[in-house]
């Protein structure tokens, strides 16, 4: 598998090696031997998966405290512009961001350390994310940043009168206001 670091520590692009023939194609999407080689210890303990159709945007979501969650994200279908946001108080990068394009054709993964906020916008028709947490999920420790904030200045690819966002993720605090409860 092909790492990539990203200017967040910690965030990383893992590209898994594809063997194609006119059968199809076969790659490993999870090995914890080799995913600990390169990550150090991760203990995954639930996957999630959701299906969006075009414009959907879905974050920028973390849990915080004992409960904060590792991500390892792809898409099985379709394609996403994923971003993480470095919201670690002692970071060099806090308050910085990536945006990365996973897809069903490049096969790529995503991890995301605990301590980054998270989220997605579907860029094809419709796409089908799939992601492992290292943490369960406990909904009093839910908390989030608005998608759209001007400090962040996140460019989701999609035009803002074609996105389609959930009343939740709407009323999310602005990084300032997050800031200021962190």
């Amino acid at each position: 598998m092909e790492v990539t670091k990203t200017k967040l520590a910690g965030c990383v692009i893992l590209e898994p090696r594809v063997f194609e023939d006119n059968r199809g194609y076969f790659f490993e999407s999870y090995n914890k031997k080799s995913l600990e080689d390169t990550l150090g210890d991760i203990n995954f303990v639930q996957d999630n998966q959701s299906k969006s159709t075009y414009g959907v945007m879905r974050g920028l979501h973390l849990q915080v405290g004992e409960h904060a969650q590792a991500k390892l994200v792809r898409v099985l279908a379709g394609k996403v512009l994923d971003v993480a946001v470095d919201v670690r108080r002692d970071s060099p990068t806090y308050g910085e961001y990536v945006a990365v394009e996973l897809s069903e054709e490049n096969k790529r993964l995503f991890f995301i350390p605990r301590g980054f906020a998270h989220g997605f916008v579907v860029l094809t028709d419709s796409a089908i994310f799939s992601y492992k947490c290292d943490n369960y999920y406990a909904p009093h420790a839910e908390s989030g940043i608005l998608y759209n904030d001007s400090d962040l200045n996140i460019d989701w690819q999609v035009k803002p009168e074609d996105m389609v966002v959930s009343e939740k993720d709407q009323n999310l605090p602005t990084f300032a206001e997050f800031r200021a409860n962190q």
